[in-house]
């Protein structure tokens, strides 16, 4: 079983040369993996299943061909497009999974998340957090007319961006101790994730004093970030690492 993991890709109508970076990514694993996990912020902004930009199409289009193609298509919301939901997946041949989605790599218990929800130092994302995730407003939100998201969206991405200014780079990543509780809780002796735009492979001790490793995806900025997984090792392919220290081995 070969599977491949991606996350972060931020696709932007404003980025068409990144959608086609993606797209020619995509174009490139059929026949060569049995499953594909996007683990959120896939864009940059999704303001509904009914409002897809043209400018995605073809990128749509990909997806839809890998599915048809025999591979089986996860995806995973994020920070950015929280808003994605199952008409969406259903339409490119996906299914929709939740944080803390569970799997077994090699001989491994793992679990996947976007990541988001272990940056508990950066307390004001977390209330805004769990306001956006109500399922109540995002079902008010979606019933609005395109202009009004399209505002509401606009306003929230400013006011990150200012508050980004003022954050530091600690705040914004994962807290360990959190990381250390969540592996220990869970059980597991993988922990998958993105959001941090930080790849890394993480040797983590758990509070059980077991050995457990996070593996943190790339972003994509105009290169290609990827985790590849077998059943003997995965390799977290970013051109940011060196290459001693991309694989892990599961056996």
């Amino acid at each position: 079983m070969r599977r491949l993991f991606i996350s972060d890709l931020h696709l932007s109508p404003a980025r068409p040369e990144l959608t086609q970076l993606a797209c020619d990514f995509l174009s490139q694993q059929q026949g060569k993996v049995d499953e594909l996990y996007i683990l959120g912020d896939i864009f940059n902004t999704w303001l509904g299943d009914d409002l897809v930009p043209v400018e995605f199409n073809t990128f749509v289009d990909e997806l839809k061909q890998l599915t048809s193609s025999g591979i089986k298509l996860f995806l995973m919301v994020g920070n950015r497009d929280f808003m994605l939901g199952k008409t969406f997946a259903a339409e490119v041949g996906g299914t929709l999974i939740e944080d803390g989605y569970p799997l077994t790599l090699g001989q491994q218990k793992a679990q996947l998340m976007h990541g988001d929800s272990l940056c508990i130092d950066d307390i004001s994302y977390q209330r805004y957090r769990r306001v956006v995730r109500n399922r109540f407003l995002q079902w008010c939100f979606l019933r609005l007319p395109a202009r009004f998201r399209n505002n509401i969206s606009d306003q929230i991405i400013a006011k990150s961006r200012q508050k980004k200014q003022s954050k530091t780079a600690m705040i914004m990543d994962v807290n360990q101790g959190e990381v250390q509780r969540y592996i220990s809780e869970q059980d597991i002796e993988l922990l998958i994730h993105g959001h941090t735009h930080r790849p890394a492979i993480h040797q983590v001790e758990s509070f059980n004093g077991r050995s457990a490793y996070r593996v943190v995806l790339g972003d994509w900025t105009d290169k290609v970030s990827y985790l590849l997984a077998d059943d003997q090792q995965l390799t977290l392919h970013d051109h940011r690492l060196p290459e001693s220290k991309q694989s892990l081995r599961l056996a």
